[in-house]
């Protein structure tokens, strides 16, 4: 494609500071007033195209080898970051996840037009993937052009972290994670590990490794991966833009998303405002944001009309990866919010379990935070907002393996505020075709019954 006026993008603070930074620069926040900054890119060098150039454009790519165009993300590289030189992506051929046509849990709640969005089925079993090709890639260009980065640090709830450490040494940088101990699952936990980061292991929860965190990346020799790093954000917002393409450039009527540090909802916004500005859409989506109710600054904060947020102390949750009760992306998932007519919901820890199993029983295999996800959306299915003729889109945020022994211990009838619904242990029997025969028809007769 051919344009007069390069395309670029560069920092620039929320609150609307004057400055702008360049995307290379070692920078958080807002040096005048200590917002946040986001990624701001020339719209007007953007709209040399039309949203039909557009469309095409990105629907040729999809899929191809060539370098680094059969990315999700970088398949939108000018959306992201086109000033970022192609050798220096960090790619793993991110994106791209099926959407899941849930039919028959669809049928069940009354929703004729059901899907889930599959974010957990890329390389490191989540969503995170998509920012974090974006972060690392920057981050390999600062080094190549001389920034004295020894290392990319990030707090994390298990998701972050494995998606920072793969596409670290895949880039040959160093990793450092802060996790909180015995917070993350086991399988959260190896795969930083597997992947050569340097993983420590602290005795407080999230906030707290954030907080540690932000005091160690002072350092501008180790460089912040956290959300608050806007560079994530590029990246992850391409889900809402995937989405409408998969629909044939269609605009679902609803879409729920877990949300715990708020960058995945400012995200999936910034995507879909970029989209109706440069005209490839003519709507936008109702959203719906779901917290645990265990971790719930967001959820209160809407009650008021997000009028008053106050920070709480999150309590344990099943979902372990929204446990959050400092979001650090809050001003910017407000705005969104407030564009999209959006609706916060929050859901117990029966309520996000059960929801879990029953997706499952459906043919899904449903991570807890999508669980939270779900028991919003039976919420407002049954309260009448969401209405049967809707298309809706469920995103699940990561893949349900890397939550095994949630599941099991919910067939197990051993999670604490949880009264299984959906509980469907083994049956153990002798080596008896008589006893084997009755449990057999014994369950296709409850099946049938």
């Amino acid at each position: 494609m051919e344009t007069t006026k390069p395309m670029h993008a560069w920092f620039q603070c929320i609150r609307g500071c004057s400055g702008r930074y360049s995307l290379f620069d070692i920078i958080y926040r807002c040096p005048q007033c200590g917002g946040l900054l986001e990624v701001v890119h020339d719209m007007d060098a953007l709209a040399q195209h039309s949203a039909a150039e557009w469309r095409r454009l990105f629907d040729s790519r999809v899929h191809t080898t060539q370098w680094p165009y059969g990315s999700g993300v970088w398949g939108k590289k000018e959306w992201v970051c086109p000033q970022l030189a192609d050798d220096n992506v960090v790619s793993t051929f991110e994106g791209h996840t099926n959407l899941f046509w849930a039919q028959r849990l669809g049928q069940q709640i009354g929703v004729e037009d059901l899907w889930v969005k599959l974010s957990g089925n890329g390389h490191t079993g989540s969503f995170k993937d998509l920012g974090m090709t974006v972060l690392v890639s920057v981050v390999k260009q600062m080094i190549a052009n001389g920034t004295p980065i020894r290392a990319i640090a990030c707090a994390s709830t298990g998701d972050t972290s494995a998606a920072l450490a793969a596409y670290c040494a895949t880039a040959g940088i160093q990793a450092i994670v802060f996790l909180p101990r015995d917070k993350v699952s086991a399988a959260q936990l190896i795969q930083p590990i597997a992947n050569g980061a340097l993983v420590l292991s602290l005795d407080t929860d999230f906030d707290g490794c954030m907080a540690i965190v932000k005091e160690v990346t002072q350092d501008n020799s180790i460089y912040l991966a956290n959300s608050m790093n806007s560079l994530r954000i590029e990246g992850q917002k391409t889900v809402g833009i995937e989405i409408v393409q998969q629909f044939d450039w269609q605009v679902p009527d609803w879409i729920v998303i877990p949300v715990g540090n708020l960058g995945n909802v400012t995200a999936l916004g910034k995507g879909l405002l970029m989209m109706r500005e440069l005209g490839l859409i003519d709507k936008l989506p109702r959203l719906v944001a779901a917290q645990a109710e265990r971790a719930n600054p967001f959820y209160l904060s809407y009650q008021t009309g997000f009028a008053h947020f106050e920070q709480v102390k999150a309590q344990q949750t099943l979902a372990s990866a929204i446990q959050i009760g400092n979001p650090v992306s809050y001003e910017r998932a407000v705005k969104v919010m407030q564009q999209f007519d959006g609706i916060v919901e929050q859901a117990s820890e029966h309520a996000l379990a059960d929801a879990a199993a029953r997706a499952d029983r459906a043919g899904l295999y449903a991570c807890p935070h999508t669980g939270v996800a779900m028991a919003a959306l039976f919420k407002l299915v049954e309260r009448g907002q969401i209405k049967p003729q809707d298309r809706v889109i469920v995103i699940s945020t990561a893949h349900g393996l890397k939550f095994t022994n949630f599941k099991m211990r919910y067939h197990e009838g051993t999670l604490d505020e949880v009264q299984p619904t959906w509980r469907n242990p083994p049956v153990e029997l002798k080596a008896d075709v008589t006893a084997v025969k009755d449990a057999i028809y014994r369950r296709l007769d409850q099946a049938n019954g």
